[in-house]
């Protein structure tokens, strides 16, 4: 099915199923301790061995000699694979040459070899065995030291790294009021609950790895390329997956490794990641250097708006997109935008929960939280003044809807706004210096391709078939909701089956793509069933009506059990979204309001109010949304206040590489949140008409964060994370 063009009244319109709130349909499985997660999966690989990886000591160099004749002796040692036994192994798309290293090593913890013995124990034992002699060559790991030297990189993983539009420079140094600030934001790590993890088995040519995985027809092409064997021979299974933020979008040393494993000992092998490889050896959202320039009149009108972000990776590596929404999110007559890359021997920095986006908007919206300051204009009104319902840089392309006002006035109200004391440093509860702070957010609406095979079966129950993955977001029970509105069912009459490369390719899990586009792609599948039920019943396609199990047109109706017969119906197809994009800028909005309370003596913060409204196309389970949204405010908590990975400047690696060492917000530091969600329905972004929310709650609210403590202290602070020994000199005297 194509879709080009705006969607008209269809089934999902009803919303007899979709759009109300629905509890998560694989949560009794989680709950109980049934979802089968990859490590776990002792009934598909009986018999199977454990793997443990060894990783490098070095951040960049050689392999001058490895010693395995200690590790092969040790007591269960099945065989230790290594660059030198592994085979040749391809480079796939996503550079998984990289994921097993020697002699030349890049980065720190790069896996170098994997000791597989009958028992876990056995292998990490062996492996402590491996000596590895390393002959280290000098690198680069300071980004504050190369940035002047970056240049513009030849790959972004946003929009295009250079844009201007008029003369910013002659319009800045006119503008009557002048902003220039910069900020920092660090490198940061997906703490996801469950490690990237695997179980691998071969039979005869054929592979099949039970796997944690975001994309899975992703990680089929690349496992494939990777290994130089058919993607026809290669089955990945991902039905759940305990967290994934980005990092395992792609295929990573877990998989591959399990895989070269179990062909060599020719039975399965389990590889999991030890927790403190995964700050090192997989991706992390790489740390940002951002400047900004605004140039505004007196009544704050925007003349001039200047975004430069610096970001680092390994040699090939793309950059941190934290540009990408000052390029549509305020009106200015004269920009500049420009992104420039370091060559980091550092890990790979890579997508992590809204690229981009996280990272700029906590630069973005603390600048015109001061520039509001300068101009002694509220800072929602300075956003309302420059609000556009237009690209910017591209007036003939409109936003398909853009409720950013909305989004913020309905906040401010809710949120009390108007008792925020707009001097800093003026309200008190106690030793507590109290502040509000508030930030826009704005995150692309992204589509994808998808597909689904649905099954009308004996009884009249319907069974959904996607490769689309449900890594804690809820796509089992949308995609259900979705079936079940489309079929005139209830939700306990629709089996839902995810994460299986041998089901047609959904969109995956990313960039919040996933919830819209597989959806929608089950909506086309359902589309063509009725197509068929009305070919074999003689009914008119546009006059039917799926309800209560029924399918009637005119006077006639006939049960969906009677329908499938005994040997049931099947029907697949796929959405395939048209250029929609190029006409329309689809995006979804939404505005962030934080109280804080900053100890007057310790400096020590408290977040004790948060807010999201967001603008997001239909909802299509607001309890599910909910959640993704107040995960993403978390997630922002942590962003602002405490999580960084700290950077050995001298031995090229992440030092608290753990979750002992790397902080991360608990539930003491999260108080009520509150999420309101506008009532919208895109019919520019799918037949669904909605978008997606699970990245829009990280957007903007470090931000809000930042501009609360500011209003608490009177002290700002432009390097994250604000941890006490940023504030503790600088705040007022204790009365």
């Amino acid at each position: 099915m194509k879709f080009d063009a705006p969607a008209t009244n269809n089934a999902i319109d009803q919303l007899k199923v979709v759009g109300k709130p629905t509890p998560r349909i694989d949560g009794p499985l989680k709950t109980t301790g049934l979802a089968p997660y990859a490590y776990e999966r002792h009934d598909v690989a009986p018999n199977a061995a454990y793997g443990y990886i060894v990783a490098a000591g070095i951040a960049k160099g050689r392999i001058a000699s490895m010693e395995l004749s200690a590790a092969k002796a040790a007591p269960g040692v099945l065989a230790v694979i290594n660059a030198r036994n592994a085979g040749k192994i391809g480079k796939g798309k996503f550079n998984t040459a990289k994921l097993l290293g020697g002699p030349v090593i890049e980065h720190y913890h790069q896996a170098l070899a994997l000791v597989v013995a009958e028992t876990f124990e056995q292998a990490r034992a062996a492996a402590a065995l491996v000596k590895i002699e390393y002959s280290v060559s000098p690198g680069q790991f300071d980004l504050a030291a190369v940035k002047d030297s970056a240049p513009m990189p030849e790959k972004s993983s946003g929009s295009a790294p250079d844009k201007t539009q008029g003369d910013f420079a002659s319009a800045f140094a006119q503008a009557p009021v002048q902003l220039d600030v910069s900020f920092t934001t660090p490198d940061q790590t997906h703490a996801m609950m469950e490690p990237h993890a695997s179980t691998a088995a071969w039979e005869g040519r054929k592979l099949t790895v039970w796997t944690a995985n975001q994309m899975i027809d992703w990680g089929v092409s690349d496992m494939a390329k990777t290994l130089g064997i058919p993607k026809a021979d290669v089955r990945l299974v991902s039905p759940f997956v305990g967290g994934g933020f980005g990092g395992k979008l792609w295929l990573r040393a877990d998989a591959l490794l399990a895989a070269l494993g179990a062909r060599v000992v020719g039975r399965p092998v389990k590889v999991a990641l030890q927790r403190s490889l995964i700050a090192n050896n997989t991706v992390h959202r790489p740390a940002t250097i951002q400047r900004i320039r605004l140039g505004a009149s007196r009544d704050g009108k925007l003349s001039a708006i200047s975004h430069l972000s610096w970001s680092g990776n390994l040699p090939g590596g793309s950059t941190e997109p934290a540009v990408d929404q000052t390029r549509l999110l305020y009106a200015a007559p004269h920009r500049e935008t420009r992104v420039r890359l370091a060559v980091l021997d550092l890990p790979e920095g890579n997508a992590q929960r809204a690229p981009g986006e996280a990272s700029g908007l906590m630069a973005l919206e603390v600048a015109m939280d001061e520039l509001a300051e300068r101009l002694d204009m509220d800072p929602i009104e300075l956003r309302v003044r420059n609000d556009t319902q237009v690209d910017p840089e591209n007036p003939k392309r409109e936003f398909s809807q853009r409720q950013l006002i909305e989004c913020m006035r309905t906040g401010a109200k809710q949120f009390g706004w108007e008792k925020r004391n707009a001097r800093p440093a003026q309200v008190r509860d106690g030793r507590w210096m109290v502040g509000m702070g508030m930030a826009a957010a704005f995150r692309g609406n992204l589509v994808m391709n998808s597909a689904a095979r649905v099954r009308l079966n004996k009884g009249g129950s319907l069974t959904i078939e996607t490769d689309m993955t449900d890594i804690g977001t809820g796509s089992y029970t949308i995609i259900a909701q979705t079936a079940a509105e489309m079929m005139g069912l209830t939700l306990d009459k629709v089996f839902v089956r995810l994460g299986d490369s041998n089901y047609p390719v959904s969109a995956g899990s990313g960039g919040q793509w996933g919830a819209n586009s597989s959806t929608a792609g089950v909506y086309a599948a359902c589309m063509r069933l009725r197509e068929d039920i009305a070919k074999k019943l003689g009914f008119d396609v546009a006059n039917m009506d799926f309800a209560d199990g029924m399918v009637r047109s005119g006077a006639r109706a006939v049960p969906l059990a009677e329908v499938a017969g005994s040997e049931g119906m099947s029907a697949e197809d796929k959405i395939e979204f048209g250029d929609l994009t190029k006409k329309y800028v689809q995006s979804t909005f939404g505005a962030h309001f934080v109280e804080v309370g900053v100890d007057a003596a310790t400096a020590e913060i408290r977040v004790r109010r948060m807010l999201a409204v967001c603008a997001a196309g239909r909802i299509l389970n607001p309890m599910a949304a909910r959640s993704q949204v107040i995960g993403g405010m978390t997630m922002g908590v942590g962003a602002a206040l405490m999580e960084e990975l700290a950077v050995d400047k001298k031995h090229g690696f992440f030092v608290n590489h753990d979750l002992a060492g790397y902080e991360v917000p608990v539930h003491a530091d999260i108080p009520h949140q509150d999420v309101i969600f506008l009532d919208e329905a895109d019919p520019l972004s799918s037949p669904m008409k909605a978008k997606g929310v699970g990245e829009l709650g990280m957007c903007g609210i470090a931000a809000a964060i930042a501009n609360a403590v500011y209003n608490a202290t009177g002290v700002r602070v432009r390097d994250y994370p604000i941890t006490l020994d940023k504030l503790l000199d600088r705040l007022p005297p204790v009365a």
